[in-house]
């Protein structure tokens, strides 16, 4: 039985499911949020819905823990289970988890942090969910995957070997002659139980408009952890059908279960045609997002902003707005026209429909006509060093 897209409720659809043939179960349930969720897909023409009210904790325990125990009997003994939660639910859920599997048997609270914007409120802004990962045995199967050293490590922590001194302290392990050994071959430093990987774009292709839906490269790396090829997947709320999709681009087999018939079409329109939306963000790093102009930045030093990235008629947003629109900053570049620099800013205050803009003037290149230029809401200042400039002229 794998390969496979079941519709119903996960508790009678898996008491079909041959017992210890599961490699992996990974279930993102519903989160005790008491709400009813919804959203539509990008062409607007369709909206998923489920009800995530359950009264009280009680009711939503129950729910789990039956589910959670047939899940147990599904998997082998090398087999590993990942329950997804946030805030509202994860107290419930490990309480569950470890009666059910023991206490003995947690591996890891896999932390998935990302960055989302958020309407303002109070208290700090929610930017991670919680993974917990069990196994069934000691004997789970685990392939330790490896991420690059920080930045910050010394050279020497990478090729020289390590030991412990007689007070247990990590030292240089060292030869004979009191020169240092070599360690053995580094591939980098395992993977933490932290996970910074992007949370979906509303433009990514990838999106297909479902209310929970995960980006593939976080379920990829679950199925790359602890299974090979071949093993057999189970997702028992497969929803938009993220797991059942990155098993099948990883050569893994599946079974997915959802009792709504709508999030059963969309598994498995999405397991015919696979989207994947490559993150350039893990791929390059943040660093490379960042390139606001430091300089430019300088010169707005006592004054509430917000730096720019990757834009090329912007620095900057200043905190304070006006007339409900946002007020943009551009400095003038060096070997950059005044009139160009103008354009530039311009069109973003058409794009971004601000009406007031400032420009900071740096340099004595106008441009193609010595006249002063005019573009409504656009104010034109001197930076400092060009007011120091014009009065030692003067003198």
């Amino acid at each position: 039985m794998m390969n496979l897209i079941l519709e119903g409720d996960c508790l009678d659809q898996m008491r079909a499911i041959d017992k210890a043939s599961i490699d992996l179960i990974y279930l993102d349930p519903p989160f005790f949020t008491e709400r009813k969720h919804k959203l539509k897909n990008r062409e607007r023409t369709k909206e998923f819905v489920f009800d995530d009210v359950w009264g009280s904790g009680e009711v939503y325990a129950e729910f789990l823990r039956e589910r959670i125990e047939l899940m147990k009997e599904l998997l082998k003994e090398e087999g590993s289970i990942f329950v997804h939660c946030d805030k509202s639910g994860q107290h419930i859920v490990r309480a569950i988890l470890d009666k059910v599997f023991g206490n003995s048997n947690f591996q890891s609270e896999i932390i998935w942090s990302y960055k989302r914007w958020s309407n303002s409120k109070k208290g700090l802004l929610s930017s991670h969910q919680n993974i917990y990962f069990y196994s069934k045995s000691k004997r789970f199967k685990f392939n330790t995957i490896y991420t690059s050293y920080s930045e910050t490590t010394n050279i020497d922590q990478i090729l020289q070997r390590r030991t412990r001194d007689q007070h247990n302290k990590s030292i240089y392990d060292k030869d004979d002659t009191g020169g240092f050994k070599h360690g053995d071959k580094k591939r980098g430093v395992p993977l933490s139980d932290v996970w910074d990987i992007p949370y979906l774009n509303p433009k990514a292709k990838e999106r297909v408009g479902y209310p929970t839906q995960k980006p593939l490269l976080l379920l990829e790396r679950i199925i790359q952890l602890v299974t090979n090829k071949g093993d057999l997947v189970l997702d028992p709320f497969c929803g938009s059908g993220t797991t059942c999709v990155a098993a099948k681009l990883l050569e893994r087999n599946y079974i997915g279960i959802d009792i709504s018939s709508e999030a059963i079409k969309l598994t498995k329109n999405r397991l015919k045609k696979p989207v994947k939306t490559e993150s350039n963000l893990l791929k390059n790093g943040r660093e490379s997002y960042i390139n606001a102009d430091k300089v430019a930045l300088n010169l707005l030093n006592g004054i509430e902003y917000n730096p720019v990235q990757r834009n090329k008629g912007i620095d900057a947003i200043l905190v304070e707005q006006y007339k409900n629109t946002p007020i943009l900053v551009r400095v003038q570049k060096e070997d950059e026209p005044l009139d160009k620099a103008a354009a530039l800013l311009a069109n973003a205050m058409k794009t971004k429909q601000s009406k007031k803009s400032i420009l900071i003037q740096t340099k004595y290149t106008i441009g193609l006509f010595d006249i002063p230029f005019e573009y409504e809401g656009m104010e034109i200042i001197k930076s400092p060093a060009l007011q120091i400039s014009n009065i030692v002229q003067k003198s």
